[in-house]
């Protein structure tokens, strides 16, 4: 069974960092690119980033490039969203999600809550 445990959300300034965290089970990470993906209130899903298995391909969305940093540790099977310069534009729960780009099926975490508000 497929497994995506989101962590590291939380309350930040804005210009603030967050890193998040998602631990990943229940099947082979190392094989699978995988996206972040946002939700903020009253809006559609958005991509955040996403990454190929081996982190040789990268994407951002627009309005986080250059603030955004995805990563991953295939040996920890997790994967990671440093968020720097934080603005309350970015307040939303963020998911990681199995696959490259947006999926309305595929598997997701459980969500994070980040919130940028002075």
């Amino acid at each position: 069974e497929v497994q995506l445990v989101d962590s590291g959300g939380g309350l930040v300034q804005p210009g603030g960092s967050l890193r998040l965290s998602c631990a990943a089970s229940g099947f082979a990470f190392s094989g699978s690119a995988m996206s972040w993906v946002r939700r903020a209130p009253g809006k559609g899903p958005e991509l955040v980033a996403a990454i190929n298995r081996n982190g040789g391909s990268i994407e951002y969305a627009a309005s986080v490039k250059g603030r955004f940093a995805i990563s991953r540790d295939n040996a920890k099977n997790t994967l990671y969203l440093l968020m720097n310069n934080l603005k309350p534009d970015d307040t939303a729960v963020y998911y990681c999600q199995k696959g490259w780009g947006y999926g309305a099926l595929s598997p997701r975490g459980q969500g994070t809550q980040v919130t940028v508000s002075s």
